[in-house]
């Protein structure tokens, strides 16, 4: 099964995060992963077009909407990048589900496919050239939360019932965001993640169930306290793993 369950065969994708180059080849098969600190660096509120603005000034939340507004930012430069564009020409859209995509308008993409994810100040970006494309992140939460009753309305039953099993909090709470961030990525893949999904889990209960068979899904090593995913529609032949830096002014 491939899904919001771990896959032995596919252990946490670790390793350094170095930083990413200038103008990446996205060879087919490849997938690239963007690592950014939200809260370092400039705004980026120039690159958002009118409706990612009006999107940012709904937030009350000063931090939050600086967050978001840097998250959207920094998806139009790398997207600038793979598209050898000026990243206010890309034009995006949403799919049903709220999933981004390129619109038409945009200069030609040649498949690409993107999607991503942040929590607080912590985003992840992922790219590939064919085939659909989700990954999700979360940061653990500072207040306590009932893991296993969250788990049973999203994530079924055996997986509420593993949590329970778990005596230690912090253990608990660890192996309940690796499942989650499986279950968000394959959804975000499949395309049937929920419209505006960012921030806290426990506001964001699917009730979907388990996500269809089929998918690659691995973890990535995204630091203590932390834990994210990656779902492919097919096998990477080769998967990188990059961190942005804002070029220099």
């Amino acid at each position: 099964m491939r899904g919001s369950e771990a896959s032995p065969d596919e252990p946490p994708a670790k390793g350094d995060w170095p930083p990413g180059p200038p103008a990446p080849p996205l060879a087919p098969g490849a997938v690239h992963v963007w690592r950014a600190d939200l809260a370092a660096g400039e705004p980026l509120h120039g690159l958002l077009d009118e409706p990612e603005r009006h999107r940012a000034e709904r937030l009350l939340d000063p931090r939050r909407r600086a967050l978001w507004t840097r998250s959207r930012g920094l998806l139009r430069l790398l997207l600038g990048r793979y598209l050898r564009c000026d990243p206010r020409a890309v034009a995006l859209a949403q799919g049903e589900h709220g999933k981004p995509r390129l619109a038409p308008g945009s200069p030609d993409g040649a498949g690409l496919c993107f999607n991503l994810s942040h929590s607080d100040r912590l985003a992840l970006y992922a790219f590939c050239a064919s085939g659909e494309i989700g990954v999700d992140v979360e940061l653990a939460g500072g207040r306590a939360r009932d893991e296993p009753a969250i788990a049973a309305r999203a994530l079924g039953a055996e997986q509420a019932r593993r949590l329970r099993a778990i005596a230690d909090p912090d253990r608990r709470q660890a192996e309940f965001l690796r499942a989650w961030t499986r279950h968000e990525a394959a959804l975000k893949c499949l395309g049937t993640g929920l419209v505006g999904a960012d921030g806290d889990p426990e506001h964001r209960e699917s009730g979907r169930g388990r996500p269809d068979d089929g998918l690659w899904i691995t973890a990535l090593d995204v630091g203590p306290r932390a834990a994210a995913a990656l779902a492919c529609a097919r096998r990477p032949r080769e998967l990188c793993r990059w961190r942005w830096q804002d070029p220099p002014s």
